[in-house]
């Protein structure tokens, strides 16, 4: 278990600290000189019977003064338990208040307070301060929360909150240790003989002594040389565990890796500078949060300038809604993570709340769709959110950002793709519901239809066609990962760049078949091999160029005749006849080469028209080319029939 104090400056923080460890918690001289805590200190305790084997209990020891609310925040993340200390003789203070705010942002809510300075104040006192402390907590996440007199003077009560954090420490229940290991860093120093070590509160998952870790949002990798778990030597670290990691690595450095700075799996390194949330602004705010109010936002140990952009209207004192913050500079978090905003000037504290989407666009932030993609993402569990985002436009999510944001091992990874239908898109993961993927294919199917029916003599549509014509719109790879299921299915049937249902046949309408039927004979005979140009037949027969050329792309689709170039068509049968003409010239050539002036007097045709005809059989792969020479493709020969 990890216990944050909290409290007004010189309430007895740090005093009660060593009364419950033994350990002095300030441990920079000028803390010592002035009688304050400056930085944030540590200490640890086994709160249990005392064995070998017990339990240890981290203290986070936070400053007291308004001046050091930034490094109180750093020490409140990830805290199990606030100990939230209020002095007998002054009682509830400002920044009593201002914490216990923070702490109510934060979630944090188990607590037990300390009536410090107990010796100095008689049953009366005591009491009056025990009804005011109790009035302060009522609506808050401590409410209810026993206070307890104590005194780092004369020892009374310490022994009765030792045993009250016990009683915490045993019910507190171990955070999970399925997602991907984050550890927010509070301290980076380095230790003679060691060199780079870094503290801070383990958020999630587990590290173990030789793992490669990475530190965002810097994105400096390193290796873990060995572990100090609550204060003890350890091979393996794991989540609500204070961590002091030994790193080593190129570039890993003290002045490398700073306060705020997360040390986390390597998979989870994506950090965002533009972050969708929840925004609770507290009532003591004296402003509307209007369109990009400056702040500054606290999230774990980090800090960094933010603009707020509310994405409906201003939001006032003591309201909630959603927001979008903008940030000054990437920052490295994890969906769920809670967050503070303070003003400007370090001087109040604005409000909080919980990040829901870390990729938010500038964009098209305030549509209805969007409002429904965040009212999903505000669902605890992630298996809840996936399904709410993707019953929601655009009825798909980028699977492996989904994961990866909300640090999700690889069990609850296969659970969430065991859930949806996953299409691969690239290096991506598309997921979308049952409902929608059953929705895509009935569309492509019925797409492809109507256009059958509309156009009876076309081969099909295009696939970027097909694709931009489906709601929702996928990917092109994801779409290309739709199609090759509903191939391999049998349910459609690929022909170049067209699509087609299995049972459609390419019919020409009665004039066109008549104009083909009228150019066939043109294509055929003696000057089969020399067919005149498309331009030529629509000009001899006084009708449109591209009438004749449209019937003979579609004859082409049919499979009745092949385009060789843009204006020479042959019948398929002359195609099939002149590959054979290759074999036999290939057969009386000495070297088993063929030549294209050999294959021109063959056909007895023009040079640049035959070497037409062999480039048209080099991109069927029919020829194999080396340079103006040419032999049949053993594995291609069959293409024509030949």
């Amino acid at each position: 278990m990890i216990v944050g104090t909290a409290g007004h400056i010189d309430h007895g923080k740090t005093a009660l600290v060593r009364a419950l460890t033994g350990t002095d918690a300030d441990r920079l001289a000028e803390e010592k000189s002035r009688g304050i805590t400056i930085e944030l200190g540590f200490a640890y305790a086994d709160l249990g019977d005392g064995t070998d084997g017990g339990d240890v209990t981290g203290f986070v020891d936070v400053p007291g003064h308004e001046r050091f609310v930034h490094t109180m925040l750093a020490g409140a993340g990830g805290i199990d338990l606030a100990l939230l200390v209020v002095a007998a003789d002054d009682g509830v203070m400002p920044q009593t208040r201002e914490h216990l705010a923070i702490l109510d942002l934060l979630g944090v809510h188990r607590g037990i307070v300390a009536l410090s300075k107990a010796d100095l104040a008689d049953d009366e006192r005591r009491a009056d301060v025990t009804a005011q402390i109790a009035a302060t907590l009522d609506g808050t996440g401590l409410a209810g929360a026993p206070v307890l007199p104590v005194s780092s003077v004369t020892g009374e009560g310490i022994e009765a909150l030792r045993r009250a954090l016990a009683q915490a420490a045993a019910a507190t229940a171990a955070r999970a240790l399925d997602r991907r290991f984050r550890l927010s860093v509070d301290r980076s120093f380095a230790l003679k003989g060691s060199g780079t070590v870094v503290t801070g509160t383990v958020l999630s998952g587990q590290v173990s002594v030789g793992d490669t870790i990475t530190v965002s949002p810097r994105g400096l990798a390193a290796r873990v040389r060995a572990i100090h778990a609550q204060n003890r030597p350890v091979q393996t670290g794991i989540a609500g565990q204070r961590c002091a990691l030994n790193l080593a690595g190129d570039g890993v450095a003290r002045d490398a890796i700073h306060r705020g700075d997360m040390v986390l799996d390597p998979a989870l390194h994506a950090p965002s500078d533009r972050i969708d949330a929840t925004l609770r602004v507290l009532g003591s705010e004296p402003h509307p949060i209007g369109t990009w109010f400056p702040a500054r936002l606290h999230s774990g140990a980090a800090e960094v300038g933010a603009r707020i952009v509310p994405l409906a209207e201003a939001l006032m004192p003591g309201a909630e809604g959603l927001v979008q913050l903008v940030l000054d500079a990437p920052l490295a978090a994890s969906v769920g993570d809670r967050y503070i905003l303070r003003d400007v000037s370090a001087r109040r504290t604005i409000g909080g709340g919980v990040f829901l989407d870390l990729r938010a666009p500038a964009r098209r932030r305030r549509t209805p769709e969007r409002m429904l993609q965040l009212d999903a993402a505000t669902q605890p569990e992630p298996e809840q959110a996936l399904r709410g985002m993707l019953a929601a436009p655009p009825f798909l999510a980028d699977l492996d950002a989904f994961i990866r944001d909300r640090a999700l091992g690889p069990e609850a990874a296969a659970r969430l793709a065991a859930a949806a239908v996953v299409l691969q898109s690239g290096a991506t993961q598309v997921a979308l519901s049952a409902a929608t993927h059953r929705g895509l294919v009935a569309g492509m199917l019925d797409a492809l239809a109507r256009f059958h029916e509309d156009a009876p003599e076309m081969q099909g549509p295009g696939r970027e066609k097909l694709r931009l014509g489906l709601t929702p719109r996928l990917p092109k790879e994801a779409f290309a990962a739709l199609l090759a299921e509903r191939i391999a299915a049998g349910e459609i049937v690929a022909e170049g760049a067209f699509l087609r249902l299995p049972s459609h046949i390419v019919r020409l309408s009665e004039d066109d078949e008549a104009l083909y039927a009228r150019i066939l004979p043109e294509l055929s005979g003696e000057l089969r091999f020399r067919p005149p140009r498309v331009r030529d037949m629509a000009t001899a027969w006084d009708i449109p160029e591209e009438d004749v050329r449209r019937v003979l792309r579609m004859a082409a689709r049919q499979g009745r005749v092949d385009q060789i170039r843009r204006d020479h068509f042959y019948l398929r049968t002359t195609t099939a006849e002149m590959v054979g003409i290759i074999a036999a010239v290939q057969q009386d050539a000495p070297d088993g080469w063929v030549t294209a002036a050999a294959f021109r007097d063959r056909i007895e045709t023009g040079r640049k028209l035959a070497i037409e005809i062999l480039d048209f059989y080099d991109r069927q792969g029919v020829t194999l080319r080396r340079g103006d020479l040419r032999r049949i493709n053993p594995h291609r020969a069959d293409l024509y029939g030949s």
